[in-house]
C-alpha cells in the first residue's frame, strides 16, 4: 500500500471534492482519495501492485486539475 500527496493548483468551489474524490475512488487499486480543498492538496491511498502514481496524476490533470507536484512514499 503506497500513499500519494498531490499538490494541486487552488481549488476555486468546493464542488470539486465530490468530482475528484468520486473519479479517483473509481480507478482500480484505490482504497482512499481525500481532497484537502484549503491546502490545495489530493492525498490518495493505492495498491502500487494495481495503480500508480502517475496513472492518478493523468487522471486528475485529465479532470481539468493540473498537477504541480507529487510524493509518493
Amino acid at each position: 500500500m503506497k500513499k500519494a500527496v498531490f499538490n494541486m493548483e487552488p481549488f476555486s468551489c468546493p464542488s470539486c471534492i465530490k468530482k475528484i474524490e468520486t473519479t479517483l475512488l473509481k480507478v482500480d487499486g484505490v482504497r482512499d482519495a481525500k481532497v484537502l480543498f484549503h491546502s490545495g492538496r489530493v492525498r490518495v491511498e493505492f495498491d502500487s501492485a494495481v495503480a500508480n502514481a502517475e496513472a492518478l496524476e493523468n487522471t486528475l490533470n485529465r479532470l481539468g486539475y493540473p498537477v504541480q507536484s507529487s510524493k509518493v512514499t
